[in-house]
């Protein structure tokens, strides 16, 4: 844009142009995501609440392992302290 307005060219021609060879690329990578119907935006919608939910299932997932981990690693604690202090004489 800088050379073509040294050179003479209109700056609002050349921006309209620019402007509309933007917007028909936009539309042709559109058309080709198949998104230049009228379901285009409530397929987008779909899709991030289907995302959303799938990072809300992953979180949900994870806090359930760090706590089944956390619950391990108490009881193995537990039944070693009781090993230490002989305690497993108690139950024999």
């Amino acid at each position: 844009m800088a050379q073509a307005e040294g050179r003479g060219v209109d700056m609002i021609t050349l921006r309209a142009l620019a402007e509309e060879s933007s917007e028909a690329g936009a539309r042709r990578a559109l058309a080709q995501l198949g998104l230049d119907d009228s379901r285009a935006r409530r397929d987008m919608d779909e899709l991030r609440e289907l995302l959303s939910a799938w990072r809300d299932a992953k979180k949900s997932a994870r806090q359930a392992i760090v706590g089944w981990i956390v619950r391990v690693a108490l009881a193995l604690l537990l039944i070693g302290i009781a090993v230490r202090l002989r305690l497993t004489d108690l139950f024999s």
